[in-house]
């Protein structure tokens, strides 16, 4: 099968790690769990590739998100009816924010529409809760990319979805499954322009949290690769595991934005 591509625009997606990952993967295991799932760029890559031939569970908080995935698994050609019905102009743009759609296959029209549409595809709601990202003037051809979403379609096959915090959705992991966790980077590193959003979606708290899970899926056999901020203060809490210290590739803003490199960590518990 062709590269299968995430249908979303994700800050912070994992797509730069994906030329690296299989270097760091154990030589086989069980089920695949991913408690931050985003724009799925990792899953997508590993299924794809037969990497992952046992059940998938892939979790968010974002109900809107896991909403979308489910809705493309179950019924993507009605989603792809809907969504060629929609315009990238400003006008549409603004009337679809605006409205809410009271069943799911709308709503995960709307969400893929707007993640395609806004500035820079950030997924940032007020404190009501209500989406208020612009409209981001973007002037492509192939917005939604319906073949590649079908392809996605077909790579969710035997898997699982579900809307919770990464503690719960790791519960149920057994030994030898594997777990990728790829969390909001929540400290400053090298200029990273995603970090003080990213503050009031994953806190300081959360990230020990994270830190003790790591411990405790270690002592359960429970395989572990953990992407992060590669920080001194990151390095001192993970206390069980191997740091890997990796450089990316990234532009962060809108036009006109340079692209930098960055460092970042990656924690395992996987021995090559």
């Amino acid at each position: 099968m062709s590269r299968v591509k995430p249908f979303l625009r994700w800050a912070g997606g994992k797509t730069w790690l994906t030329k690296y990952i299989e270097t760091f993967l154990p030589e086989s295991f069980e089920n695949y769990y991913e408690p931050f799932v985003g724009g799925g760029s990792m899953f997508l890559f590993l299924k794809s590739k037969g990497i992952i031939k046992k059940k998938a569970y892939l979790s968010d908080t974002n109900a809107e998100l896991i909403n979308a995935y489910r809705i493309i698994k179950s019924n993507s050609e009605d989603l792809i009816n809907k969504l060629e019905s929609f315009e990238n102009n400003e006008k549409f743009y603004y009337k679809v924010r605006e409205t809410t759609f009271d069943n799911n296959l709308e709503n995960a029209a709307r969400f893929i529409y707007l993640n395609k549409t806004s500035f820079n595809g950030i997924y940032r709601v007020n404190r009501k809760g209500i989406y208020n990202v612009p409209f981001g003037y973007r002037k492509i051809k192939d917005l939604f990319e319906f073949d590649n979403l079908l392809k996605v379609a077909d790579q969710l096959q035997n898997t699982f979805f579900s809307v919770r915090d990464f503690k719960e959705s790791c519960k149920k992991a057994k030994a030898k499954d594997l777990i990728f966790l790829d969390p909001p980077y929540t400290v400053a590193h090298e200029n990273n322009g995603f970090v003080q959003y990213n503050q009031s979606i994953f806190s300081w708290e959360n990230q020990i949290q994270l830190s003790k899970l790591s411990e405790k899926l270690n002592n359960d056999q429970i395989y572990f690769i953990i992407t992060n901020a590669y920080h001194n203060s990151i390095k001192e809490i993970y206390t069980t595991g191997s740091k890997i210290p990796l450089i990316r590739s990234s532009t962060i803003g809108g036009k006109g934005a340079i692209r930098t490199n960055y460092k970042e960590i990656l924690i395992t518990n996987i021995e090559k």
